[in-house]
């Protein structure tokens, strides 16, 4: 290691300025670092990436942006972005104020699922879309002792604006922020950005469905994207510690394929999910998923989309459909459209569900005593509601209060 680069990690001991101290150089080329197997690595078109005295392995591929991931051509990611540049929707996918080539879409392979200091990433994967491409571009780390040059390349070219990935928010990026504490003193800082954390809205919308909410399993039955002869996720782990010992590129070749879809398919993902939630209330036939894509909107308060969404569904049969009415009639509530929620809480008294029949009785009171002024429906309702076995020692007192109330006013 050179004087430079050894004053360099031992600033903080020296007390040296930091202005006194040049960053160590990278490039693409060192006559002095051996890479074993590079005329096979770069065959597969990778290439070494040298910092210090250290190097990674980049791979890089393109794909035209009329090239099908499954349903979608990459170039629909133009008309998602279209439509959230028309602004008007609060929602934690939106992309409004983006250019498409700002999205960062992010995945890594890592040597276990754990956190913590020793869990290692071995593949920093990403994928931008391009006015005429979609360039997809890997950081490989050939051994352990490596992790500068691997950071090094993935931050000295990353402009992240939104970082969009699966499980991103609690485990990829975490761990690269876990690895870049311990180099901190070697790397750039990490960029501050937006983050789209897809699995949380897969979760919203399939978890009814799918009995694990994993990328494959969303690729199969959302995108409908089937993998060829792919290396499965669960096994990199075990290949990449093969490859440390023989190091041979054939090993991580089917890893980096894998890896390589994954990034593909969270462009896909993106396209999909935004089209869902643009889509009008009439086009998803799956009501239960129609249903969670109310839900969301009114976790987003988009009191109007979640209404229309809601309406939707009236008279259709599936699961939850008593809850969704019983949604929609507290929504016409919050528009003050009380009138139009009374039928609706009339409806589900009678539910076989206790938070669905019990509190539809307590609004009818409510409505009936304080807005329509009409105590002898109040008293009933309130009555209705009292005579649920399933209520609290707590909800009956108030309920006993209610009403003694009403019958003072019913008999005055």
């Amino acid at each position: 290691m050179s004087l430079k680069n050894k004053l360099k990690r031992m600033k903080n001991h020296l007390n040296i300025p930091e202005a006194e101290i040049k960053p160590a150089a990278s490039s693409l080329s060192d006559p002095d670092i051996e890479v074993p197997f590079r005329e096979e690595w770069e065959a597969f078109g990778v290439k070494p990436f040298f910092f210090e005295d250290e190097y990674c392995l980049i791979r890089e591929t393109v794909y035209p942006l009329s090239h099908r991931h499954g349903r979608y051509s990459f170039s629909e990611l133009d008309d998602v972005m279209a439509l959230w540049n028309k602004g008007g929707l609060t929602h934690t996918l939106s992309a409004e104020g983006y250019e498409k080539s700002q999205l960062f879409f992010f995945d890594t392979e890592t040597t276990g699922l754990g956190g913590g200091a020793g869990n290692m990433i071995f593949l920093l994967g990403h994928a931008r879309v391009y006015e005429d491409r979609v360039t997809v571009k890997q950081h490989l780390l050939p051994k352990p002792g490596n992790e500068a040059a691997l950071y090094q390349s993935f931050l000295s070219e990353v402009d992240i604006t939104s970082l969009v990935t699966y499980n991103g928010k609690a485990f990829d990026w975490p761990q690269v922020k876990t690895r870049h504490t311990l180099l901190r003193d070697r790397l750039p800082k990490l960029p501050e950005f937006g983050h789209f954390d897809l699995l949380h809205g897969a979760r919203r919308l399939w978890k009814h469905k799918l009995e694990r909410v994993s990328l494959s399993a969303v690729e199969n039955e959302e995108l409908a994207f089937k993998r060829d002869e792919d290396t499965p996720g669960y096994l990199a782990p075990m290949l990449y510690f093969q490859f440390l010992k023989a190091e041979d590129p054939d090993l991580l070749k089917g890893v980096l394929l894998h890896n390589e879809q994954d990034v593909l398919s969270l462009i896909a993902l993106y396209i999909h999910m935004s089209k869902k939630i643009f889509a009008s209330a009439d086009q998803t036939s799956e009501h239960q998923e129609a249903y969670a894509m109310a839900k969301w909107f009114i976790a987003h308060k988009e009191t109007d989309r979640a209404v229309s969404q809601l309406e939707a569904l009236r008279g259709k049969a599936f699961e939850d459909s008593d809850r969704a009415l019983f949604d929609l009639a507290m929504l016409y509530k919050k528009q003050n459209r009380r009138q139009d929620a009374v039928p609706l809480w009339e409806e589900l008294t009678g539910s076989d569900l206790h938070i669905c029949r019990h509190q539809s009785a307590v609004e009818l009171a409510i409505y009936f005593e304080h807005h329509a002024k009409d105590f002898k429906k109040a008293l009933q309702a309130a009555q209705l509601a009292a005579k649920d076995g399933e209520i609290s020692e707590k909800e009956a007192e108030k309920l006993h209060v209610r009403i003694a109330r009403l019958k003072r006013k019913y008999s005055s």
